[in-house]
């Protein structure tokens, strides 16, 4: 058997091989990346949510006890910022001294619709 030297190499087979393992790779880290990004999106729109929430809740727990904004009922928090629909609600029962207010914050993403709630409550 005869050896050349200099001679050693990869054949085209391996080189293809080698090539499709790494395209492989490659597609696997792309769909990642997609995941990673609609994560991202839901987080963000959570944050935003639980920030406009946490905001009007301050602002509602501001308010006297005897303003109309404070009676018993459910109530939209116009107008809607962005994607985000805002409603709360506020409970009196049984002691008039307190008001429960629960204020919620909705947004649709991708056809599903998520909602983010705080409650508190405001007394004298």
């Amino acid at each position: 058997m005869i050896k050349y030297f200099g001679k050693e190499g990869f054949s085209l087979v391996e080189v293809l091989i080698g090539l499709i393992i790494l395209a492989i790779g490659i597609l696997a880290i792309a769909g990642m990346q997609i995941t990673s990004l609609v994560g991202t999106s839901f987080s963000s729109n959570l944050t935003q949510a639980s920030v406009l929430a946490q905001d009007r809740l301050e602002f509602f727990k501001g308010l006297p006890l005897d303003d109309a904004r404070l009676n018993t009922g459910n109530y939209p928090d116009p107008p809607n910022i962005g994607i985000f629909t805002r409603n709360y609600a506020a409970t009196r029962n049984p002691n008039p001294n307190f008001v429960t207010i629960i204020y919620t914050v909705s947004w649709l993403e991708k056809g599903v619709t998520h909602t983010v709630s705080f409650r508190t409550i405001k007394g004298r």
